[in-house]
This record gives C-alpha cells, sequence and structure tokens, in this order.
C-alpha cells in the first residue's frame, strides 16, 4: 500500500504538454498544493473551472486536491471527467488521468473499477511499471474482498441455521406441552362421557326395576274378604 501511495501523479505541472495558457488561479491552486493546503488548492482549482470550464489542468489537479482530502468520490469524478476531455493522442497525460482515477477507486475499495481504469491507463502507456504494479495489487484485494464475501455470506447462514435451529428447539418442548393438555382435555372429556353414560345407565336399570316392581305388584292376586254366613 505504501508503494500505491507513492506512485500518485500529483498535478500538470506548468511545463504540460497541453497549449492552454497558464490561469493564475491554476498556479496560485498548485503553491497552495504544495505547502499541503489541500483544501484551500482546491478552492482555486474550482475558482479556475468557473472562469475556463473545459480546462483540463483544472479538472486534473482540482482531483488531485480533493485525493489529498480523502474525498475519494469526488475525486474519481474530477480524474474521469480530465480523462474524458483528453485525446488518445495525449497518452501520456491521459494515461496520467487514469492511473489516479485507478488508485481512487482503490482507496474507495472499488476494486473492479480501479482495476479497470488501470487497464486502460496502460492501453494507452504499456512501459509504466507503476500501474502495471497497482493492478496487480487491485486484483489481490478484489480476490481478498470477494473471499471476504463469500466468508461474511456463509457466517450469516450458520447463523440463521443455528437461529432457526434454537427457534425449532424452543418450540418442541411447547408443542409437546400443548399435545400433552391436549390429551389430558380428551381425557377429561372421555370420563365426563363415561360418568354421563353411567348415570344415564343407572337411571335405566332404577327405572327398569321400579317397571318390574309394578308389575310384580299387579300381577300378585287380591284377597277378597269373604263375609261369613251367619
Amino acid at each position: 500500500m505504501k508503494r500505491l501511495i507513492l506512485c500518485f501523479l500529483a498535478l500538470f505541472s506548468a511545463a504540460s504538454m497541453y497549449a492552454q495558457k497558464e490561469n493564475p488561479l491554476i498556479r496560485s491552486g498548485n503553491k497552495l498544493y504544495g505547502q499541503g493546503k489541500f483544501k484551500d488548492a482546491e478552492i482555486s482549482y474550482r475558482k479556475a473551472l468557473e472562469s475556463s470550464p473545459k480546462s483540463t489542468k483544472s479538472e486534473y489537479n482540482l482531483g488531485s486536491s480533493l485525493y489529498r482530502q480523502k474525498e475519494w468520490e469526488e475525486a474519481g469524478k474530477s480524474y474521469l471527467s480530465a480523462a474524458g476531455r483528453m485525446k488518445d493522442s495525449d497518452a501520456a497525460a491521459k494515461a496520467a488521468a487514469l492511473h489516479n482515477l485507478g488508485n481512487t477507486m482503490v482507496k474507495a475499495e472499488k476494486y473492479a473499477e480501479g482495476i479497470e481504469a488501470y487497464k486502460q491507463a496502460l492501453r494507452l502507456n504499456p512501459a509504466d511499471q507503476d500501474t502495471r504494479y497497482n493492478l496487480s495489487y487491485a486484483m489481490r484485494k478484489m480476490q481478498q474482498q470477494q473471499q471476504q464475501q463469500q466468508q461474511n455470506d456463509q457466517n450469516k447462514e450458520d447463523k440463521k441455521d443455528k437461529q432457526d435451529q434454537q427457534q425449532n428447539q424452543q418450540q418442541q418442548p411447547q408443542d409437546q406441552n400443548d399435545q400433552q393438555q391436549q390429551n389430558q382435555q380428551q381425557q377429561k372429556q372421555q370420563i365426563s362421557k363415561q360418568d354421563a353414560e353411567r348415570m344415564l345407565q343407572a337411571l335405566k336399570n332404577d327405572e327398569q326395576k321400579t317397571m318390574d316392581k309394578v308389575k310384580k305388584q299387579k300381577a300378585k292376586p287380591v284377597q277378597v274378604q269373604v263375609e261369613k254366613d251367619w
């Protein structure tokens, strides 16, 4: 990672291959940048862009000042914009912008985008060993990121399985209790039904006994008292 930072390409100098007239705001920004006053440099570069919206140098240097402030997303936009304005014939300058775009994407952990930027830079400047090294670094980091993501996904799946298992174990005793209560209820209902049947049978038996007794009484001869013949 240390070499990745050393591979960063900071600013277009006044001796840039661009034929643009040097903007005083750009010179002021460069001076501030050299003093480590990156926020102040950013302000100067933005003012330079306001006065000359198509200034590739202002756009590129704005990206560098944002990069130093760790504003990865904004820095990436500036580098991408600068590279898009450059012609392929300006291979060295465009490769530098793409190289720094790659650095910015790597810092933001957007490794796939960083890799693509480095590849584009190498197509324009195949001899750039710094870009080649950074490309290799980004590819390793992307592989590690993917492995970590897979591990995280697996951990989440294992955690979910464990939670489901615990939930099932907690539900099982409750299910057993519910079943026991249901069985007890059924037994009570069955006992109550049996008691009712016994009571009904007892009533029938009593009724039958009563009827039999009545029949016997009706069948018993009645003794008629005969009056004596005097």
